[in-house]
C-alpha cells in the first residue's frame, strides 16, 4: 500500500513508485474482471442445472406469442369481450332448458355386448292389462378386460395309406421362435410393451401373473432376444431405405449400460437416423432407423453412414466431422452438412433464462422470427418453401449475422455470451444451409423427437443388461418408432410379421417394412386417427 507520508524526493524515484502502484493497480481490475466472470459463469452454470433438473421443458420464452397492447387496443379488447358475455347470456337464455348431454359416441370397432334388461312386470302394474313395445332406452357403457390368454391347439391327424401303408401328415405349422410355446401375438404384445410403452420385463411378469400365467424375466429376456434376431434382417433393409433418401437427421442419446463383473454402469448410446418429408409434402413413408454403440466415439457413426450421400442435418458434435470432409482436393464431400437452429437459439435462451440478458433476448426473438416463417410454410411444396425462405429468412438472417458481429466485438471474449454467439458465428454457413434447399428443415428437432420416447424408457427399466441388449433395442425401436410415424398400430404390426417372417424370402424382406403391409393388418380407420393425434 502506497504510504503518502513517505514518497522519496526525487523524481526518478517517484516514477518508479508511480509505474509499480499502476501495476499493482492494474493487476487487481484484472483479477476483479476474472472474478465477476467466474461468478457469472456459476451462475449461469447453477441456473442451467437448475432449470434442467426443476424447470419446464419447453424453451418458450414467457408471454411468448403476446404482443404489449395500446391503451386504444385494450379498450377495443374489453369492449369484445363485454359483447362476447352478451351473447352468451343471450344464446344460454334462448337454450331449452333440460336438454341431454350428447356424449362422445364411443368407437365403432369396439366389440358390441348386448344386455336387455327387460322389466319385472309381466302386465300393467296399475290394471293388469298386456303389455305390448313402446320403444327402448339405449346407454353405453365402456368396460375392459385384463390381460387374456387362449391356448392354441395345433391337431395334426395321421392317416395311412389301405393299400400301401404310406403315412400322411400335413406339415406342422412355423412358430416364429422354434420349441418355443410364445405365439406371434404374445411375442408383439411382450416387445410392444417394452420398446413402445417402456415398461420393464419384470412388470410385465407382474401383470402375466395377475392373469394366471407364470414366467420368468429371463423367459421374457430370450423371447426378446430370439425376436430381434428374427427381425434383424428387417431393420437392416429399414436401415437402406432411411439412406437412400437425399437428406436425413440424425442425433444420440446415451444409455447406462451394466458393466459386466464390475457391479457398475458404463455409459452406451444409441444412435437415430430420421427420413421424413412430411413438412415439405413428401409422398415417401417416413421412417427411422436406430443403431448401438458401447461408446460416444466417432467411428460409429461414421461406420453408420459409411454409404450415405446427401445432406446430413446434426448437432456441433465432432464425430460427424471427417464425413464433412471431401475424399479428394477439389470435389464436394459425399455428405453436406447442415447445422440445427433450435441448438443456436438454445444457447441464447440458456443464458436469458439465468441471466435475463438484454442481447440474449434479442438473439432469441431473431431467430423467433425465422421460426414464425416456418410455420407459414409448413406443409408447401419445396419449391414454394425455398422462395419463401429467400424472400424473406435470407435478409434476416443477413441481418442477424451483421448484428452478432457487432455485438460480438462489445463483450468480452471469455464471457458464456459470447460463447453464444461463436457458436452460431462458427457454423454460420452451415446455420444458413436450410434456406437453398425446400427439403431441408430449420432445425433438426426430427432427430430429436425421435429419441424423447427413450428417455422414458431410460428412466424405467435404468440400464441394458449388456452390449447385445443394446443392440436389440436399437432393433425393435427401429420398427416400432417407424410404425408410430406412419400411424400404425405397432403390435399389431409386429404380430402380422411374426407370424410370416420365418418363411418369407430373404430377398423380398422389404415387402415386410411398416407401410407395405398397412393396409393387410385392416386398421380401423379410428385407431389411425389416434394414433396420428398422439
Amino acid at each position: 500500500m502506497l504510504d503518502i507520508n513517505a514518497l522519496p524526493d526525487d523524481v526518478e524515484s517517484l516514477k518508479r513508485l508511480l509505474i509499480e502502484h499502476h501495476s499493482a493497480s492494474q493487476a487487481k481490475d484484472i483479477r476483479l474482471r476474472e472474478q465477476r466472470q467466474q461468478i457469472e459463469h456459476l451462475r449461469f452454470l447453477l441456473a442451467k442445472l437448475q432449470r434442467a433438473r426443476f424447470g419446464q421443458s419447453s424453451e418458450q420464452l414467457e408471454g411468448a406469442g403476446q404482443l404489449p397492447l395500446t391503451f386504444q387496443e385494450i379498450k377495443a379488447a374489453l369492449l369484445e369481450a363485454e359483447r362476447h358475455r352478451a351473447a352468451e347470456k343471450i344464446k344460454t337464455a334462448q337454450s331449452p332448458k333440460g336438454q341431454p348431454v350428447r356424449r362422445k359416441q364411443l368407437p365403432e370397432h369396439f366389440e358390441r355386448v348386448p344386455n336387455v334388461i327387460e322389466p319385472k312386470e309381466c302386465a300393467c302394474p296399475d290394471c293388469g292389462a298386456a303389455l305390448k313395445d313402446l320403444g327402448k332406452d339405449e346407454a353405453e357403457v365402456l368396460e375392459v378386460k385384463t390381460v387374456t390368454f387362449t391356448v392354441t391347439r395345433h391337431t395334426r391327424p395321421k392317416k395311412r395309406c389301405v393299400k400301401c401303408a404310406t403315412i400322411v401328415q400335413a406339415p406342422a405349422p412355423s412358430r416364429p421362435i422354434p420349441k418355443s410355446f410364445a405365439g406371434a401375438s404374445l411375442l408383439a404384445l411382450v416387445l410392444t410393451w417394452k420398446h413402445g410403452f417402456h415398461l420393464p420385463l419384470y412388470r410385465q411378469c407382474q401383470i402375466f401373473a395377475h392373469a394366471g400365467l407364470k414366467v420368468s424375466r429371463t423367459t421374457l429376456m430370450q423371447w426378446v432376444a430370439a425376436s430381434s434376431l428374427l427381425l434383424g434382417p428387417l431393420v437392416a433393409a429399414l436401415g437402406k431405405y432411411v439412406l437412400s433418401a437425399s437428406n436425413i437427421n440424425a442425433d444420440d442419446t446415451p444409455f447406462r449400460v451394466l458393466a459386466p463383473g464390475t457391479g457398475r454402469t458404463r455409459r452406451g448410446h444409441i444412435w437415430t437416423y430420421v427420413r421424413d418429408g412430411t413438412a415439405w409434402g413428401s409422398t415417401d413413408p417416413p421412417a427411422v432407423w436406430y443403431r448401438y454403440s458401447p461408446s460416444w466415439h466417432g467411428k460409429y457413426p461414421q461406420r453408420h453412414l459409411a454409404t450415405f450421400k446427401g445432406k446430413l442435418q446434426v448437432d456441433a458434435y465432432a464425430g460427424f466431422e471427417p464425413l464433412f470432409v471431401p475424399s479428394k482436393p477439389g470435389e464436394p464431400a459425399r455428405v453436406e452438412e447442415i447445422s440445427c437452429m433450435a441448438h443456436a437459439r438454445r444457447h441464447f435462451f440458456e443464458l436469458y433464462e439465468a441471466l435475463k440478458s438484454p442481447l440474449a433476448k434479442e438473439g432469441v426473438d431473431r431467430i423467433d422470427v425465422l421460426y414464425d416463417i416456418e410455420e407459414t410454410i409448413r406443409g408447401r411444396s419445396p419449391q414454394e418453401r425455398r422462395a419463401a425462405r429467400q424472400e424473406y429468412a435470407v435478409p434476416l438472417l443477413n441481418e442477424m449475422h451483421t448484428w452478432m458481429i457487432e455485438s460480438l466485438s462489445q463483450i468480452d471474449a471469455k464471457s458464456d455470451l459470447a460463447g453464444a454467439f461463436n457458436y452460431s458465428l462458427n457454423r454460420w454457413e452451415t446455420l444458413c444451409r436450410y434456406t437453398e434447399d425446400g427439403k431441408l428443415e430449420i432445425d433438426n428437432l426430427i432427430a430429436e423427437r425421435s429419441i424423447r420416447g427413450m428417455g422414458i424408457g431410460r428412466r424405467n427399466y435404468l440400464f441394458f443388461g449388456s452390449d447385445s441388449g443394446g443392440e436389440r433395442a436399437a432393433i425393435i425401436y427401429s420398427l416400432v418408432e417407424s410404425c408410430k410415424l406412419n400411424h400404425i398400430d405397432p403390435q399389431s404390426y409386429l404380430q402380422y410379421v411374426l407370424e410370416r417372417i420365418a418363411d418369407h424370402p430373404i430377398n423380398r424382406i422389404e415387402e415386410l417394412l411398416p407401410w407395405n403391409v398397412a393396409d393387410k393388418l385392416k386398421q380401423p380407420e379410428q385407431v389411425t386417427k389416434a394414433l396420428a393425434a398422439a
